[in-house]
């Protein structure tokens, strides 16, 4: 008898409605970013080559016009908009590769 009481009880829990994330006033879900244009490819980076380094230029913002050297994985040109979490922490420039 206690065995069908916890599955009744489990289904109801399963079968319940879904929590809504927690919005605040004024604030949407996501956090706040900052449109920047990429300006130039540096090159590619990461142990396969799968990273892209760039340099690009904020657009809004306490950073605004200012250029960055960021880090970026996914096919990007130049003239590609980024949307940036913070615009304080800059890529590490690219060393040469061993030969």
């Amino acid at each position: 008898m206690a065995q069908k009481e916890q599955i009744k009880e489990h289904d109801a829990q399963r079968d319940a409605p879904k929590k809504e994330p927690v919005r605040q006033e004024g604030k949407g879900l996501f956090t706040e970013a900052y449109p920047a244009r990429v300006e130039e490819i540096v090159g590619r980076t990461g142990t396969r080559g799968e990273v892209t380094q760039v340099r690009c230029k904020i657009l809004d913002g306490r950073d605004k016009n200012k250029i960055l050297t960021r880090n970026c994985k996914g096919p990007t040109r130049p003239g590609d908009i980024l949307m940036l979490r913070e615009t304080e922490i800059e890529a590490r420039k690219m060393t040469k590769g061993r030969k």
